[in-house]
């Protein structure tokens, strides 16, 4: 597998594996139900590393770029199996965002006050 994968190339890979290994996608409300639970382990992890829950003792060894990945593989099959080019909705998305957002956020006082506590 190419390190340096672009989106499409990912989606592709991801196709791959699944077909080769996975047998077969799991239907969409499965894939649902998983994504779900990975994101349940990103915010176990989150809340225990980074905010104030603290970790069990066997909790010791948490992946928080492993668990990204797992979110973004079950994305990726959602998107295979419902026909989404993410390379287009990512384009479109960020192109959504820059038209609606681009003054917003940097007008907000709220957000400008803070910006020299998280640089």
């Amino acid at each position: 597998m190419n390190p340096e994968l672009n989106v499409a190339e990912w989606q592709q890979s991801v196709d791959n594996w699944i077909k080769t290994f996975g047998v077969r996608y799991y239907n969409e409300l499965t894939n649902m139900a998983i994504l779900t639970e990975e994101v349940g382990e990103v915010a176990r992890i989150m809340a225990r590393k980074y905010g104030e829950q603290s970790a069990k003792a066997t909790e010791k060894e948490m992946n928080l770029a492993d668990e990204l990945a797992d979110v973004i593989f079950v994305i990726t099959c959602i998107a295979n199996q419902t026909n989404i080019d993410l390379t287009d909705a990512l384009r479109q998305n960020l192109q959504k965002k820059l038209q609606r957002d681009s003054q917003r956020h940097l007008s907000n006082p709220k957000l400008n006050n803070n910006i020299s506590n998280h640089e």
